[in-house]
């Protein structure tokens, strides 16, 4: 028999607090996606447009992401265990946001965009619908195909021993992200076969991992696949390899901060995905108009740092709590709005009382929401998924 070791009293009080910053960080990010999608409805007067807030709240959150991640698939020491964490951390929550938004489309429409065919559910199925081309019912739900992607490359590199103590993914990531944006207007292949064929992909993948058999092999498998969907069928392929180009910049300050790495590349990261809407042939949306871009990375870095470097300090409760339900604050908070915007209607006129008073309303809602599906979706899938593994660990 083999008994799962135990952590000692001592870590187990003193992780939570060594942590919280990165609690407080993902509470930040989490905020300013709210942020975004509330003022722009509710109080455009309010809203930044030197930078975009919302963009700038994902950006925190991944970069929270690649810092995070790699290490905790570092602690479990294994890709099956690390899988079967992941899987009940975010799909419970996410089915269950995609089933209220399906049951309230006879009132609210799902979004034009969202296409009505098989193809999509596939693509839904293994989150990467944007890595696919397809969008998802909420448009929230981008960000999660890419944190998809960050786990298929990260368990991947874990499997074939490769710990980039160089930093040079970030650096790589950001060299695809300046020459593709000079490249490529597009996605180079689209269709509704890469929902079937991706899908297909990730279920044996993940099959063989989870059940143990062919764990190198499937893991490098949904690597392979992860990046080449970023590089072939991604909406804008560039600021996919941005996306990864700043997760992998996470992943290497925590490296260097351990001793285990360089930071100097995070410099050349910053500069060539700053940099990057200069030359890109598909840039021409606000949000990526240079100044307005670069301002939004430099923003997420510096909070990033700053949070960072007072980690040692005690951190606010009520951003450490907002942390623990971020997930589901960012998932919960679109429907809620959706529905808030039916009942209130257009606001952006509205006399300014009128504004606050909704939106005050609305947050007050949110919150207690966000708490509740946190507290029975999150949590107990979480710790059905935990008490498997100690079981399994023990037989």
């Amino acid at each position: 028999m083999v008994t799962a070791p135990t952590e000692s009293p001592q870590v187990a009080q003193t992780a939570p607090t060594r942590l919280a910053w990165l609690d407080a960080l993902r509470g930040v990010g989490a905020l300013a996606v709210v942020g975004e999608h509330l003022t722009t409805w509710a109080m455009p007067w309010l809203r930044p447009t030197s930078f975009n807030l919302g963009v700038y709240g994902v950006l925190v959150f991944f970069l929270v992401s690649g810092y995070i991640i790699p290490a905790s698939l570092e602690r479990r020491g294994g890709v099956r265990t690390f899988w079967i964490g992941r899987l009940f951390r975010l799909y419970p929550l996410y089915l269950a946001v995609i089933g209220v938004v399906l049951a309230l489309s006879w009132w609210i429409p799902v979004r034009e965009e969202v296409p009505r065919d098989a193809a999509s559910v596939a693509a839904h199925a293994t989150m990467l619908m944007d890595t696919v081309g397809v969008a998802g019912v909420l448009n929230t739900m981008w960000t999660l195909s890419y944190e998809m992607v960050f786990y298929l490359l990260v368990a991947a590199l874990f499997v074939t021993g490769v710990r980039d103590r160089r930093a040079l993914l970030p650096v790589l990531f950001g060299l695809i992200c300046a020459v593709t944006a000079l490249t490529l207007s597009g996605a180079p292949l689209s269709g509704g076969w890469l929902a079937w064929l991706s899908f297909t992909v990730f279920v044996a993948g993940l099959v063989c991992v989870i059940s143990g058999r062919a764990i190198t092999a499937a893991s490098c498998a949904l690597g392979v696949m992860g990046l080449a969907l970023v590089l072939l069928s991604s909406r804008v392929p560039w600021f996919a390899a941005a996306i990864l180009a700043v997760m992998f910049t996470g992943t290497a300050i925590r490296r260097w901060e351990r001793g285990d790495g360089w930071l100097w590349p995070v410099a050349i990261v910053i500069l060539l995905v700053a940099s990057t809407p200069l030359w890109a042939i598909n840039a021409g949306w606000w949000w990526v108009q240079p100044d307005v871009w670069s301002l939004t990375i430099v923003l997420a870095g510096a909070t990033f740092a700053a949070a960072m470097a007072g980690r040692a300090r005690r951190v606010p409760a009520f951003l450490t709590w907002l942390g623990t339900i971020s997930y589901s604050l960012y998932l919960v908070h679109l429907p809620i709005l959706l529905v808030v915007m039916r009942l209130a209607g257009e606001m952006r006129w509205s006399p300014l009382p009128l504004q606050i008073a909704i939106s005050v309303l609305f947050l007050g809602v949110l919150l207690p929401a966000s708490w509740l599906s946190h507290r029975f979706i999150e949590r107990p899938l979480q710790r059905f998924g935990r008490r498997r593994l100690t079981l399994e660990a023990r037989t």
